[in-house]
């Protein structure tokens, strides 16, 4: 059977919420995740707080502890091999932890809130998901929306049955969104997995380089680095985000709009995603 492929405009953008919309640098999952292992005697860097940041949190518990390094570490510091009652346990302490962390780490990024008002005129809906747990995101959702951002749709994992780099998330935002096909979709995240998630899901993806996990300051750390420091870090976000198979790359959501622009491009030439 022969099939014509899309080639209107984009209906509907997803936005990914930690580093991407609020909460610059990602920091709020970073400072409980740090937090929790500490209290367990095995103390973690950012770095490895920062590896497999983007899918659900107990997935991302469990990713942290079977890594081998902390593996290792664990079983000196608390004496036997983790387990899955392990990550139960250390994903029970996280949540509390976390919840209360939320707002203090709920500001909606600079340039968000007037960027999507934009792409609201152009008859663009907007969707977005999550690694946080429905509680989680339940504590941003108004605090953001103060802000001036918010989204028609709000999609966690606890709605679908599971997390990134799953694309079931993606797909009820098209259904609560009605929007099909899922060639005229753009998911926008500042992690790999984020733009796994949107490759899975069979849309475009745009990645966010300074705002988000690949840099991981806030605004005010990174504006005082050198220019070349500066420069040097957004290069390699940018190329994390290319080699994890994103569409286009921007430094901010507040930079989109042009991106979008050069996918309804390419949608227009007959590419798809």
């Amino acid at each position: 059977m022969m099939t014509k492929s899309y080639s209107g405009p984009v209906k509907a953008v997803i936005f990914d919420w930690a580093g991407t919309t609020v909460d610059h640098g990602s920091l709020a999952p970073v400072r409980v995740l740090q937090q929790v292992f500490a209290k367990r005697g095995v103390p973690i860097s950012e770095e490895e707080a920062r590896h497999d940041m983007g899918v659900l949190k107990k997935d991302h518990i469990r990713k942290i502890l079977f890594g081998p390094n902390v593996l290792a570490r664990w079983r000196a510091a608390v004496g036997h091999e983790p387990t899955e009652a392990d990550v139960e346990s250390l994903f029970a302490s996280f949540v509390p932890l976390q919840l209360e962390c939320l707002v203090k780490y709920s500001a909606v990024i600079d340039g968000v809130a007037g960027t999507v008002a934009r792409i609201r005129k152009r008859g663009i809906k907007i969707g977005s998901t999550t690694g946080y747990t429905r509680a989680m995101l339940d504590m941003i959702l108004r605090p953001a929306a103060a802000q001036g951002y918010h989204p028609d749709c709000a999609i966690t994992p606890d709605d679908v049955g599971g997390g990134r780099p799953h694309p079931w998330m993606i797909f009820a935002n098209a259904i609560r969104l009605q929007v099909e096909p899922l060639e005229a979709i753009v998911k926008v995240g500042d992690t790999s997995v984020d733009i796994e998630e949107g490759l899975r899901a069979g849309v475009w993806t745009i990645g966010v380089a300074r705002t988000g996990n690949m840099i991981g300051l806030s605004a005010e750390e990174f504006a005082v680095l050198a220019p070349a420091e500066q420069a040097t870090r957004l290069k390699n976000a940018r190329i994390a985000l290319c080699a994890a198979g994103a569409h286009e790359v921007v430094d901010a959501v507040a930079d989109c709009e042009a991106a979008l622009d050069a996918i309804e491009a390419r949608i227009g030439k007959g590419e798809c995603p």
